[in-house]
Parts: structure tokens; sequence; C-alpha cells
């Protein structure tokens, strides 16, 4: 089995979410930039495998993970500013 660029970034994509899932369980406290940033990051990787090595149902899903996660993001961004 050979990996390509595309898989080993749906990889790193995968980790990142799962990194992100693990975090949100085992926090005392949730730092939702962490959190947000993770998953959005993950999201991206794995859209960018997904250009390569295309499903239509996995790629709308990483699509709308991703625009949650910036929504989360740019929320907690804003409310440490407050």
């Amino acid at each position: 089995m050979t990996l390509d660029l595309a898989d080993l970034s749906g990889l790193a994509g995968s980790v990142l979410m799962v990194v992100g899932y693990l975090y949100s369980n085992v926090a005392r406290r949730l730092n939702f930039v962490l959190f947000n940033a993770l998953n959005l990051a993950g999201s991206a990787f794995l859209i960018a495998s997904l250009s390569v090595h295309f499903n239509l149902s996995v790629m709308l899903l990483e699509i709308v993970w991703g625009l949650i996660a910036a929504f989360g993001l740019v929320r907690a961004l804003r409310g440490r500013r407050a």
C-alpha cells in the first residue's frame, strides 16, 4: 500500500479531529479556541484529501463541520476580547 499526499492529508485531518474530540471529553474546562481550531484544521485537511479522492457525502459533511468549527472559533475569539 502506498500513501500519496492526499492520503497523508486525510490521515492528519482525522488525527486532529479525534484529538479534538478526545480533548473535549477529558478536559476539565474546555478551551473553545483550541477545540474549534483542531476541528477546523482537521476539516481543512480532510477537504484537501477529498478534493483528490472525492466522496460527495463525506465532502458535504466536512464542509458543514468546517463551517461550524469556523463559527465556533470566531465566537470563542470574540468572547476572549470581551
